[in-house]
């Protein structure tokens, strides 16, 4: 699905053509090695106000909390469409559905309710009951001391009934809340066509040779009609979402606006002919349908068949990337801790990512510095310009990693371009200007420094067309293309070269878009100029 962006070209405002701070440079722990960061572009004299701005509310909480709020934040590029939904929003679809609820799991099943389950539709006026599903179904009221880990993935599984009806409606409530929070694009994992998928892998079954295994998937138009099948699945689910959303109507909710692509979901712990075809269904769907951009792998990766297939899947991706090469790769990568798996599984994965699969993003990475030979690999992700997207309180929640020992930093010190993600909001219980500000509190980032990570999630985003920055923004500084030099920031609309530019590329216009709102939020936080709310509409 591709929705359009709202705003008209000709209504642009460019920001001033200031380079925003480079990311601090902590020092490096003992044998961090790597090159050094560059030295950091100096503020301008609005980014400096709004720094000064955030410095002087950090003891306001109800000030800090607008502020991050109304920052724009460019877009969220890890997000997992089922775990998103508010767990309310969840409950109530599983009622509007007729659903049942096994009473023992707390797991979501079709009707008729059996003896053991319980209407769905009972958490309407039963408020210990609605009150248990919101535990289950999300960490609300996890215990500190708990399994984190299995908690949250096991949800997936007790609300999954409810998900894959409902897709359309999702996102239109997914779509809502990302405008709320003032973003402006949003990439989100689902699983097309899973059932086909599924029955193609078990007929074609296992080949070592993958590429006479993709023959065997593309034979008889087998692989072609299972595009056919998703491209129908995400028909209905944009009629759906349209329907919701109430989009061209009078009272079209703000999802409407929102250009939203789908990032094909694999499953990574089934068996390897699945995955296979998955990965294959999602490569072939990028280079087909526009509304579909990458492949990801998910579900845990400490599983045991994800950890035992692990460097299978890596060459799969490779041999894949070599037959559809206009198809993105974003891997889950380094989601792992010591105690969580064996330390030969801690060495590795990112690097295999990176190296053999030439992933363009690594989600979470965490076990970074635990791994052989990391400086290389974390240098090697910033030469290519691969990002790690970076989901803290998913992180906190499910590996139990927060403040230093989270290697956010380690990554910047680096010249790794860092994007914050949400990852599954509505199991966390948390929001993307969560994110922002706990970042900001834990490691006393300035406003410069957050512009520059809401920068970083539309450059690395894989949205069509030519970049409105000049070359490695994340090394260089935010630099205008050689295009829109010369166009006069506030007021004025683009000069023809750069008007030329903006049309021809997606991205360049979604930049664009930000850094006028960006203008406009730093015109209105500075020190005696609190928000009024009639400035910085995206």
């Amino acid at each position: 699905m591709v929705l359009a962006a709202g705003a008209v070209l000709s209504s642009l405002v460019l920001p001033p053509a200031s380079a925003a701070a480079a990311p601090a440079a902590p020092a490096a722990p003992s044998g961090a090695g790597g090159a050094a960061a560059p030295p950091p572009l100096p503020a301008s004299a609005s980014e400096a106000a709004t720094d000064a701005y955030l410095q002087g509310v950090k003891d306001r909480p109800r000030l800090l909390n607008d502020f991050f709020r109304k920052l724009p934040k460019g877009a969220d590029l890890h997000n997992h469409l089922s775990g998103a939904v508010s767990t309310e929003y969840l409950i109530e679809l599983a009622a509007d559905d007729g659903l049942c609820v096994d009473t023992t799991t707390m797991t979501a099943v079709s009707p008729p309710c059996a003896e053991g389950t319980r209407p769905a539709a009972d958490a309407r006026t039963d408020q210990d009951f609605h009150d248990a599903l919101v535990r289950a179904w999300s960490m609300q009221d996890f215990p500190a001391d708990g399994n984190g880990h299995d908690h949250f993935f096991d949800a997936f599984g007790k609300f999954g009934e409810v998900t894959w009806r409902n897709r359309g409606k999702l996102l239109a409530e997914v779509a809502d809340n990302a405008a709320g929070q003032r973003q402006s694009y949003l990439e989100t994992m689902v699983t097309p066509a899973s059932d086909g998928a599924k029955k193609l892998a078990a007929d074609v079954g296992w080949n070592p040779d993958l590429a006479g295994l993709h023959r065997r998937l593309l034979a008889g138009g087998r692989l072609d009609r299972l595009v056919a099948e998703a491209g129908r699945e995400a028909d209905d689910a944009d009629a759906e979402f349209r329907a919701a959303a109430r989009c061209g109507t009078a009272q079209a909710r703000p999802g409407c606006k929102l250009p939203v692509r789908w990032i094909s979901q694999v499953s990574r712990g089934a068996a390897p002919e699945r995955v296979f075809t998955q990965l294959a269904l999602g490569m072939r769907l990028a280079e087909r349908d526009g509304r579909f951009v990458a492949v990801n792998l998910v579900q845990p990766e400490d599983g045991e068949r994800a950890l035992r297939d692990y460097r299978l899947q890596m060459r799969m991706v490779q041999y894949l990337r070599g037959v559809y090469p206009k198809a993105h790769v974003a891997l889950h990568a380094g989601e792992l801790w010591p105690g969580l798996v064996k330390p030969e599984d801690l060495k590795f994965h990112i690097k295999e990512a990176v190296g053999v699969a030439r992933a363009e993003r690594i989600g979470h990475g965490v076990d970074l510095v635990h791994e052989d030979d990391w400086q290389r690999t974390a240098d090697a992700m910033a030469a290519r310009e691969v990002a790690v997207e970076v989901p803290f309180t998913s992180n906190a929640q499910i590996l139990g990693v927060r403040g230093a020992e989270h290697p956010f930093e380690t990554y910047r010190r680096h010249g790794v371009p860092v994007v914050l993600a949400t990852d599954d909001p509505g199991i966390s219980r948390v929001d993307i200007s969560h994110e922002y500000r706990y970042a900001a509190e834990t490691y006393d980032l300035s406003y410069p420094e957050l512009k520059d990570l809401a920068r970083a999630s539309l450059e690395y985003a894989f949205l069509p067309g030519r970049s409105l920055w000049r070359g490695n923004p994340t090394r260089d500084g935010h630099r205008f293309a050689t295009a829109c030099l010369g166009s006069r920031p506030g007021a004025l609309p683009p000069h023809p070269a750069c008007r030329s530019l903006l049309e021809g590329s997606e991205k360049a216009r979604l930049q664009w878009r930000q850094e006028a709102a960006l203008y406009e939020f730093e015109r209105a936080f500075r020190p005696g100029r609190p928000w009024t709310g009639s400035r910085a509409g995206m």
